[in-house]
């Protein structure tokens, strides 16, 4: 029998509120909490078949949206969208693969729905629409907060796709189970209507390449391996040597000073936050860094700058020296992240320079696979994959990469519980340069602590891997009817 979405019958909407147990810094930011959106979908075939999917991503305000607004302001911004999201795909036709819904959605309807929202935030604040809030079972005041909120300032589009992935996951979650299979096994032509002709074009002058009668599945990775090296994050403010140690630091039984992370955790690879506006300081940190990890066995690391740097020669200059001075620090260097604004069309700074001397990844730009059409034109060697920018656009991405030689990576965005297995199984499947960054255990370990009694290899790091052998069944193999979780009200729940 074959499986097609037909409708969408149901949502459900939770905010799950989480305190990180370290501050976690990166660019001009503070991270010090996180609220997690939970989405459930309940979807009908055209058979009559029902099924429901689960989708999970925390708003990472400081990261979608760097402001010098008050972080509460920004925070109930975002949960806002949300539930406008939320009554539009109830509105939506939803017929066909995850895959094709979603990017419909994606193409057709968000990008009208960001910009009425961004024109009422910026000017009048926006009034509660009766006729959608009176399909609301239970609302959390949702009339209220529709109605309040103006600002000056314009939601980045970046928010608008991190606040769209719990649903887009949720679908693709859904449609899996309606299938019976894992989701990464409904991405071939038995089940997908449309080829990627119908959603990517080569890039110019790829004149031998073509997507007509391409899939998904012939960018992924066959038989994934069932573990994955992990990438510690050093954030801005963790410790590194036992000087910087403050007395504040959490007793909890989890490190804190950076070599005994490394110790703990068998790690090979860590992630370096650096500020981008303070060359000495960068340079320092890299040094100080790599002189704790190296000895202890780490083989590889990155530099992130998380889209402060302006200038080229910024990179370069750090890039120079490392190779001058420290030329084994530098050979391990295995890639460069993002040290660039991320509104790459109005940024386009030309980039070959720094991706001359090392792998140039974007991370923040790259919200769909035009725009990474556009770095690779501009310099940049690969892309940082993310679930936050949809499942869809993660693959469709992954797709357009592969194709043009491109390196991947999947990057964390800290994500917890539900949210950390699609982000794995992402890496596992669409093949990285090395491993995939995971540090929800550093930053809110306790958070996880029921997901990880049915996943423990998801949420712990030993010997320098995850192990995502306990994930299996429809979807993305969740296994959520064996997770005790004691979900919040939902915020918001909708019906038809």
């Amino acid at each position: 029998m074959s499986t097609s979405l037909y409708r969408l019958t149901g949502l459900k909407l939770c905010l799950i509120p989480i305190r990180t147990r370290v501050p976690l810094k990166f660019g001009p930011e503070t991270l010090t909490s996180v609220t997690c959106l939970r989405v459930g979908l309940s979807v009908v075939d055209a058979n009559g078949r029902c099924a429901e999917g689960w989708g999970e991503m925390p708003l990472s305000v400081q990261w979608v949206w760097p402001s010098e607004r008050p972080y509460g302001a920004r925070l109930e911004t975002l949960q806002r969208f949300c539930r406008e999201i939320a009554l539009a795909w109830m509105d939506f036709p939803a017929k066909g693969h995850a895959l094709e819904v979603g990017y419909d959605f994606q193409e057709q309807v968000l990008p009208e729905l960001f910009s009425r929202f961004n024109q009422n935030l910026t000017s009048e604040p926006p009034r509660s629409d009766a006729t959608h809030l009176s399909r609301i079972s239970k609302t959390s005041e949702l009339g209220n907060r529709l109605g309040r909120g103006a600002s000056s300032e314009a939601m980045p589009w970046l928010a608008a796709l991190v606040c769209n992935s719990a649903f887009d996951l949720a679908l693709h979650d859904a449609f899996g189970r309606l299938a019976e299979r894992p989701v990464y096994e409904t991405y071939g032509p038995e089940l997908l209507n449309r080829d990627l002709s119908s959603y990517l074009e080569p890039a110019p002058g790829a004149r031998q390449l073509s997507f007509a009668g391409r899939y998904p599945q012939d960018y992924l990775v066959k038989e994934p391996m069932p573990q994955l090296i992990a990438w510690h994050l050093v954030g801005g403010l963790d410790a590194v040597e036992p000087s910087e140690l403050t007395g504040a630091e959490p007793d909890d039984g989890y490190p804190t000073l950076l070599s005994d992370w490394i110790k703990r955790d068998g790690l090979k690879c860590l992630k370096i936050k650096l500020r981008g506006n303070d060359e000495r300081w960068d340079y320092q940190r890299l040094l100080a860094v790599a002189g704790v990890g190296l000895p202890l066995g780490v083989e590889w690391l990155s530099a992130d700058f998380n889209c402060t740097v302006k200038d080229p020669e910024y990179v370069n200059r750090i890039l120079d020296l490392l190779r001058q001075n420290f030329p084994k620090i530098y050979d391990c260097l295995l890639y460069v992240e993002q040290p660039f604004p991320y509104d790459l069309e109005h940024n386009q700074i030309d980039v070959h320079s720094v991706s001359e001397r090392k792998p140039l990844f974007l991370d923040e730009s790259a919200h769909d696979w035009r725009l990474i059409r556009l770095g690779r034109k501009l310099g940049w060697t690969g892309v940082a994959l993310k679930t936050c920018k949809t499942q869809t656009g993660a693959l469709l991405s992954a797709c357009w990469a592969r194709a043009h030689g491109m390196s991947l990576m999947v990057q964390d965005l800290t994500n917890p519980m539900l949210a950390q297995i699609p982000h794995l199984l992402l890496a596992a499947r669409v093949g990285t340069i090395m491993g995939v960054e995971t540090n929800s255990m550093q930053f809110y370990p306790a958070a996880s602590a029921p997901e990880a009694k049915v996943h423990p290899g998801l949420y712990q790091r030993r010997q320098g891997k995850v192990d995502l052998s306990s994930i299996h069944g429809p979807g993305f193999g969740y296994r959520l009817e064996e997770i005790q979780r004691d979900l919040p009200e939902p915020d918001l729940v909708l019906n038809r």
